[in-house]
């Protein structure tokens, strides 16, 4: 009886009884369907902002894609404006759309989520990544995510679309390995990576020091040292560099005296080259808490919108913790490091952000 009644109302307003509110794995399915039916609808170049889209004008290039015939084509990226998902299209000069495909690793950095925190294409280049004699794209994005890690961060995210016949394709396993491994950063890197066989993913998978030389990891001896590091016992600070193309990727590691690698730190972040290493700090407390920390204070290279070589100044903050060490995300925001800081100076001023008194501040 009563189920009759319900329908009744249902009725009396116009609502189906047996209608049920759309659950939200239903929403996203018809968000992404909608989204992948005005993306296949685009035949035109035209076609392309009528249907969502914005297109990356000062990244649209004129260039010979060998299996669509000797003339040049447009190669096109855009942004899908309400997901933030990329797009890249091929089209001819009556701006025809040849090619098009939204495939890319970047549009899928948040699984099951139709919206992705794409922000910016920081590059599109092309080579002949895989020596078969056609031209492939290489596709650098710029991310931010809204919560989780790298919250309010930009990074990098790598791509490689390889060319055949009239088409091309991805390796899931190349893109993965580019953006799990940091070598992501330039075309440059990614060509030596893909093409030239170079990696540096050894800097995250070895185990021991040992295996870091064996791979051509090069120690600044002048700037290693012991120290006995309260929660981890006694440990030697050995920062270093691995060369991928003409790149030098920076990285500090904590080895214990059996020569096992402890703690890992990557202070260059979304730079391209360690430039000059201006100092590893020599195990001092910075936050008050009684135990040692690291600052790692060095300038950084990078490849400037114009292609320029800028040079940019980090200072890189680590404080350790019962179960490790934490990167800092405060005073960095507070203050930005210049080429007059040094080592000591940089010291002080994070203590003095701790509320260190100014007769702490003089202990060393």
């Amino acid at each position: 009886m009563w189920r009759m009644r319900i329908a009744a109302a249902f009725c009396l307003c116009g609502i189906n009884a047996d209608a049920q509110e759309e659950t939200s794995d239903e929403m996203v399915l018809r968000e992404y369907r909608e989204y992948i039916s005005r993306f296949e609808e685009i035949e035109t170049v035209s076609d392309i902002e009528l249907s969502g889209y914005r297109i990356f004008e000062e990244q649209v290039f004129p260039y010979i894609m060998e299996s669509f015939g000797t003339e040049e084509v447009n190669i096109i990226p855009a942004i899908e404006t309400e997901y933030s998902r990329i797009a890249i299209f091929i089209a001819d000069f009556e701006g025809n759309i040849l090619y098009k495909t939204n495939q890319l690793e970047t549009n899928n950095l948040v699984r099951g989520q139709l919206e992705q925190p794409v922000t910016d294409l920081a590059s599109i280049a092309f080579a002949d990544v895989n020596t078969d004699g056609y031209s492939d794209i290489i596709i650098i994005t710029t991310c931010v995510n809204s919560e989780g890690d790298y919250t309010d961060k930009p990074y990098k995210v790598g791509d490689v679309l390889f060319q055949r016949d009239k088409e091309f394709y991805r390796d899931y396993r190349i893109s993965e390995k580019l953006n799990r491994f940091d070598m992501n950063k330039s075309a440059n890197s990614i060509i030596s990576y893909v093409r030239d066989g170079q990696s540096v993913e050894y800097l995250y998978t070895a185990t021991t020091l040992e295996e870091l030389l064996e791979n051509g990891f090069k120690v600044f001896e002048e700037q290693s040292y012991m120290r006995n590091f309260e929660k981890l016992g006694r440990l030697k600070v050995v920062p270093g560099v691995a060369e991928i193309s003409q790149y030098d990727v920076l990285m500090v590691f904590l080895v214990n005296e059996q020569g096992n690698i402890v703690w890992s730190f990557q202070p260059m972040g979304d730079y391209d080259n360690l430039y000059s290493l201006r100092g590893v700090s020599s195990g001092k407390d910075l936050d008050g808490d009684g135990l040692k920390d690291i600052v790692i204070l060095a300038r950084y290279s990078y490849e400037g919108d114009g292609g320029e070589l800028d040079i940019g100044c980090k200072c890189s903050i680590y404080y350790q913790r019962t179960g490790g060490f934490d990167m800092d995300g405060d005073f960095q925001n507070t203050y930005q490091c210049t080429e007059e800081d040094t080592m000591e100076k940089m010291v002080r001023r994070i203590r003095e952000y701790w509320g260190w008194n100014e007769e702490l501040l003089e202990v060393k």
